[in-house]
């Protein structure tokens, strides 16, 4: 997912279209149906200007979920039940034990998706290299955030995006695999991606690392990165396929 440009807004200034804090809502464990209920009624609101930018943090029970890319390959072969959602992307596993985190922001004049998503991976980068893992980055052609192959493993997805933006205001965004389980992930092609793997931030440490302990890390670089304080730099430590880009089938619109 290289930029095809340079970001509408230089480097140290805000994304946000309101300068005001965000306001932050620990939800707890909730049913993926109802937050996406909520995130919904919360970006009409906030398109509307009654309120202001958000940040939901919650879990998931255990669900499959599948972005608007999504082949009938990557579904799941364990005939588990999947939710078909508005965000960008292909098929993905939400569970406990991974933090999730639902920005609802609305974005300045004009919206710059790509600088939106990359400040996303940013502060994920510099939470998850804070707790340990150095070297994680990312993949050119890839979104979401990467741990480097090394010796018999495999390039592995730690944190993963998936976003919907409408009348400037985000929805959906981010979850950083903590101490959660990855049996679930082997029923399905996780992302549209076949040659790589997942991980989880206790596998790559070798101790539990638990939701808890990586939300505040993860709430001040998403705030850090998205009002400018924490700038976008080149992580790349190696280029793939875009698993987004499926030839024969046109880019969906919104």
């Amino acid at each position: 997912m290289s930029a095809p440009r340079e970001p509408f807004f230089p480097a140290d200034r805000s994304i946000r279209a309101d300068g005001a804090p965000l306001q932050i809502r620990h939800l707890g464990l909730v049913d993926y149906r109802e937050s996406w209920e909520l995130q919904a009624e919360l970006a009409k609101q906030r398109a509307a200007g009654e309120i202001g930018d958000q940040v939901l943090i919650l879990e998931h029970p255990s669900v499959y979920t599948a972005g608007k890319r999504t082949q009938p390959s990557d579904r799941p072969t364990n005939g588990q039940p999947v939710v078909d959602v508005d965000r960008g992307g292909r098929i993905t596993w939400h569970g406990e034990g991974q933090l999730v985190a639902y920005p609802i922001i609305k974005l300045a004049d004009p919206v710059d998706v790509v600088d939106y998503v990359r400040r996303l991976e940013e502060a994920l980068i510099a939470a998850v290299r804070g707790v340990g893992v150095d070297k994680a980055g990312r993949i050119d052609g890839r979104s979401g955030v990467w741990v480097p192959a090394s010796d018999t493993r495999r390039d592995r997805k730690i944190a993963a995006l998936g976003i919907r933006i409408t009348r400037g205001v985000t929805m959906h965004g981010l979850a950083l695999n903590c101490s959660n389980t990855l049996e679930f992930y082997e029923h399905i092609v996780a992302c549209g991606i076949d040659d790589a793997d997942v991980t989880t931030l206790s596998l790559e440490l070798g101790r539990e690392v638990t939701v808890a302990e990586m939300t505040t890390p993860l709430l001040d670089a998403l705030d850090a990165a998205l009002a400018g304080r924490l700038k976008v730099a080149d992580h790349t430590f190696a280029e793939a396929p875009d698993p987004t880009k499926i030839p024969g089938v046109p880019a969906p619109q919104g």
